[in-house]
């Protein structure tokens, strides 16, 4: 039986990078048929009937049906997988409470249509950005599912660490494993070099053996380019990242579903773990067991490392208390 995947903001840039994958069988697997629900507001209708009718012309063996929509309870009908990629992004001018209630005005009724209408075991990953408190906003509208359902995406924080370690220690990308992402998928967000292995070694003890000065290289260079990678690739290429942000989305829902073998990020509700408020959507290192997250717990944290978290939380909160504010949470 196929798998329905509904994607909103589907006429976007990062929503057509992921239709031909999924299409393609790199969501789930090449055995895998699907069924995509394309929502779209009416005024990037015609972009995504376009997406659909090229989906059709590459003549997918996996798909088996493309339907677009702008209406959500369509759009989510018997969804098990919902990639809520469209949102509002920050314009010239605007402030950061204009920014969270238009994004209100999306993920809320999102939220309320993924609980009125998807499967029963759907699983929502949150992609457009303010991505954890957009997750915050539609978990609270969908009233009577629970909230582990829905996650954010910080695996796309995760990959560009990995490949800026790799690169920066001439490896191969695939020895670096263990370097989460804590807190916001903002500019306070918190790559946690301490626990990563390179080839198995502690990567601090290679990076002590090419840097002087290890502390001075992870916050002069090393943290914030991972946070500012995204303007940086603006900032290049003339636009924001569209394959990168589609590649890990189908990474981290993807581990959801079959599990992981190791660590990986992803912003997930809390539990108090490690002292964050209990509700608020955070990333965390984590792990995917039975279609489930599990925070890893138990790991030690230097003070810097702390104040570094607790700062990222800190924001997370302030968002929270904003959208609250606002009717939203």
């Amino acid at each position: 039986m196929a798998t329905t995947v509904t994607i909103t903001g589907a006429g976007g840039q990062i929503g057509y990078a992921l239709l031909f994958r999924i299409a393609a069988g790199d969501l789930l697997g090449n055995d895998k048929p699907v069924r995509l629900r394309l929502l779209e507001i009416p005024e990037g209708m015609k972009a995504a009937e376009g997406a659909a009718m090229e989906l059709q012309d590459c003549a997918f063996p996996l798909l088996e049906h493309v339907e677009v929509s702008d209406d959500p309870a369509v759009a989510f009908d018997g969804c098990e997988h919902a990639l809520l990629v469209g949102a509002r992004p920050r314009g010239p001018g605007m402030e950061r409470a204009d920014l969270l209630a238009a994004n209100g005005g999306i993920f809320a009724p999102q939220g309320r249509a993924i609980a009125g209408h998807a499967a029963s075991g759907v699983r929502i990953t949150v992609v457009g950005n303010p991505a954890n408190t957009n997750a915050l906003i539609a978990a609270a509208a969908a009233d009577g599912l629970p909230a582990e359902r829905f996650s954010a995406l910080t695996r796309l924080d995760e990959n560009r660490a990995r490949g800026l370690l790799a690169d920066a220690l001439h490896v191969p990308v695939g020895s670096v494993h263990r370097l989460p992402i804590w807190g916001n998928h903002s500019a306070t967000q918190y790559p946690d070099i301490s626990h990563a292995t390179v080839g198995g070694r502690r990567a601090l003890d290679i990076l002590r053996e090419r840097f002087d000065d290890v502390r001075h290289w992870l916050d002069q260079t090393f943290i914030p380019r991972v946070a500012q990678r995204g303007a940086e690739i603006i900032s290049v290429r003339g636009s924001s990242s569209v394959a990168s942000a589609a590649s890990a989305t189908l990474d981290h829902v993807r581990d959801w579903t079959t599990g992981t073998r190791d660590w990986t990020s992803a912003a997930v509700v809390s539990r108090g773990e490690y002292g964050v408020p209990e509700g608020l959507v955070c990333s965390f290192p984590v792990r995917a067991v039975d279609g489930r997250w599990e925070v890893i717990e138990g790991l030690e944290l230097s003070s810097w490392a702390r104040a570094r978290i607790d700062a990222s939380v800190a924001e997370l909160v302030a968002e929270r208390e904003a959208v609250r504010s606002l009717g939203f949470a």
